[in-house]
């Protein structure tokens, strides 16, 4: 297996080396929307140019993702790979660390971002969301000895308040340890 590539502004690579969970968000579909029949007309909404391709953002979706900061350690699990600062200016976000997937993005599925997920996420608590979550996706959630969560959304919606409080729920029930323990 080819080592893992990472690149987190400020530190050297490697996993994040704490106790808190860690949350891998995509980028189209949770907060770059697409599949409507016209771009919303709502300064909720941010068009953006990237490489030649038109994007509609959506700020309270990024908002939502900030928030989340509080409970995890985030990480972009994204075929926009290190294209991902460039959004992280555009909407005011941290410099989070991205995954490198060595070409293997594809439209359509997810399941080419497990091996650096797993990589990644190894010994620690994991919640991935991404619009695109298949049969394999899930296989290799439920088969993680780590306790793992996957949010799937839909692409023309993003992230929603309910993944949100689904998300911040689950955060603090592993703070609080098991029950009855």
């Amino acid at each position: 297996m080819t080592p893992l590539r990472l690149r987190i502004p400020g530190r050297s690579p490697r996993p994040a080396d704490n106790d808190r969970p860690i949350l891998a968000v995509d980028i189209d579909g949770v907060l770059s929307l697409f599949g409507f029949k016209e771009p919303p007309d709502s300064p909720d909404f941010k068009l953006h140019l990237v490489d030649g391709t038109m994007h509609c953002f959506s700020l309270p979706a990024g908002r939502r993702v900030q928030e989340l900061a509080r409970d995890f350690d985030i990480v972009w699990a994204t075929g926009w790979e290190h294209e991902v600062e460039q959004l992280s200016k555009l909407l005011g976000f941290p410099a989070w660390p991205y995954l490198t997937f060595d070409g293997a993005a594809r439209f359509g599925s997810a399941d080419w971002k497990l091996a650096p997920l797993q990589e990644y996420a190894r010994g620690r608590p994991l919640a991935w969301v991404d619009d695109n979550l298949d049969s394999i996706c899930y296989a290799w959630a439920r088969t993680r000895s780590e306790p793992t969560l996957l949010v799937e959304v839909e692409p023309q919606l993003g992230l929603q308040p309910v993944h949100v409080e689904a998300l911040s729920g689950w955060a603090k029930s592993l703070a609080a340890g098991p029950v009855g323990g």
